[in-house]
Formats: C-alpha cells, structure tokens, sequence
C-alpha cells in the first residue's frame, strides 16, 4: 500500500488485482474499484475518510500517480491500472455478471452494453445515462429490480466515486467500478492513443492534444498541485514521526 496525499492506494500488479476481486466477489463481500489518476486524488481531498473504507480498493492509474510514488515513496507501482483497459480485462473470459451501466449518454451506453454482451460474453440487465437518469429518485430499487451484482459507474471524478459511496450498501450488487471515460470510448466517440504512445506512457499528452480547452489545466496546473499535496503529505508523515 502506497499513500499518496492520505489515499491508500495498492501498489499490485493487474492479475492479482483480478484474483483478489474475484475471491472477495465469491465470497459475498461488496468491492468498489476506484482507478487514482492525479485528478482523482486532487478532487477526492473532501472525501478521503472515506476511500479508508475496508470496501474499497483503489489501484494506480497514469505516470502522474507513477512519478509521485517515486518522489514520496522511492519506489513505484508494479503496473498502471487504468480503467479503460483494467475493465474488459476482468470480465474477458470470467464467469458472467449481470451487469448494470451508469453514466454517459443513452447512445454510449447501447455501444457499450454491445461490447460487453458480445466481445465480453457478459449480461447487461440495465443502464441510465449520467444526466437525467441518474436523478430518477427510483433508480437504486431499479438497479435492485434487474439482479444486477455489478454496477459500473462513469461520470468523471470525483462523482462516480461519490455516487458509489453514497449508494453501495443499498444496492444487491457486490462489485462496484468507477470506469471515467469508458463508455463513450467503447462508443467510439473518443479514440484510445496508439498502443506505442500507451506502451511510452503518453496517453495523457494524446488525450490533451485531442481536447486542449478541456484537459490543459488538468495536466499543468492540476499537476503541478496533485505533486505538492502529495509532497506535503510526505513532509507531514515524516514530521509526524519524528515527534
């Protein structure tokens, strides 16, 4: 376990991470999965007691998180645990899950049931877009009404993460996934970088090339930020045990 700016986050490579989850799933117990970018652990500072939750895993996700670890840790994470691509790797070839979408908009939602049901093998048994639907007052007793015992929720940090706290112990489900930006690029509305730019762990400066307006304060600012809480947070550990 590495802490990043007083986030718990595993430091565990992507198939023990799937045999862990799976264990805790066959056993009964709830599991909410939550991807730290360094956008999350800046957005998630309000709700840190809460990530302490034995219910919840949070894995590392992007260089930002990885550079960090070093600078705090002298050490960094085994494997980088995105999302995107953690997601069809634990359901591709698992048993199948009745799974329920949340987030994004209703035409994502139909791309994404479509890959999970047909490249995935899965079962989709619902899903409310990010907008509209996730306001419907009736929507945890719907979930509960299509057996679902996976809800993967995507609408951005830190909402996803929140709306997953907020709601998970009145929900049957038993694993619970934080997934970003996964249905609109199963939908093909935004496209993944190379695998080359992947593999030189870039995709950051892809995605901000893609979308400047949105995402250029997130990967200058935000980060030069995302460093200080996490270099704070050091300063203060070690103080902390010097007294």
């Amino acid at each position: 376990m590495l802490n990043l700016s007083h986030i718990p986050v595993l430091n565990i490579t992507r198939d023990t991470l799937k045999n862990t989850i799976m264990q805790r799933v066959g056993e009964g117990r709830k599991t909410l999965l939550f991807f730290a970018n360094t956008n999350l652990i800046v957005k998630a500072q309000a709700i840190v007691s809460r990530l302490h939750s034995p219910d919840v895993m949070i894995v590392n996700d992007g260089i930002g998180v990885d550079i960090a670890s070093w600078l705090v840790h002298g050490q960094r994470f085994k494997d980088n645990l995105n999302g995107t691509d953690f997601t069809p790797f634990y359901f591709e070839g698992n048993l199948q899950h009745k799974i329920y979408l949340i987030g994004s908009t209703t035409p994502d939602l139909e791309k994404a049931a479509f890959y999970f049901t047909h490249t995935l093998g899965q079962k989709i048994v619902g899903a409310s877009d990010g907008f509209e639907d996730i306001k419907n007052p009736q929507l945890i007793d719907k979930i509960n009404a299509s057996g679902a015992d996976v809800v993967l929720v995507g609408m951005g940090n830190p909402l996803q993460e929140t709306w997953i706290l907020d709601h998970y112990q009145a929900l049957n489900a038993k694993l619970f996934m934080g997934v970003g930006a996964l249905f609109v690029f199963l939908a093909g509305n935004k496209p993944r970088a190379p695998e080359w730019v992947r593999q030189y762990r870039l995709e950051w400066l892809f995605r901000m090339l893609l979308e400047p307006k949105r995402l250029v304060k997130r990967y200058t600012v935000d980060i030069v930020y995302f460093l200080y809480l996490c270099l704070k947070n050091k300063s203060a550990t070690k103080q902390g045990k010097a007294n």
